[in-house]
């Protein structure tokens, strides 16, 4: 049992630490494609994204802009 926990803590560790490299080889240290307007699974009403205000099938507002912040 207590090797599945060590295993469990481990695999966690490896992810978060993949996440952080990812960050600091994005450019500014931000994720592309954040804008949820552009994904129909979570946009299912065509609503316009919560994050830049894009309209569904438009680009990310905030993309377009990287100096917004």
């Amino acid at each position: 049992m207590n090797s599945t926990i060590i295993l469990s803590v481990f695999f966690v560790a490896l992810c978060f630490a993949a996440i952080c490299i990812k960050i600091l080889i994005q450019k500014n240290g931000q994720f592309s494609g954040t804008c949820a307007s552009n994904n129909p699974l979570l946009n299912k009403d065509g609503e316009k994204c919560s994050y830049c205000g894009a309209e569904p099938g438009d680009l990310c507002k905030k993309e377009e802009n990287p100096s917004e912040k």
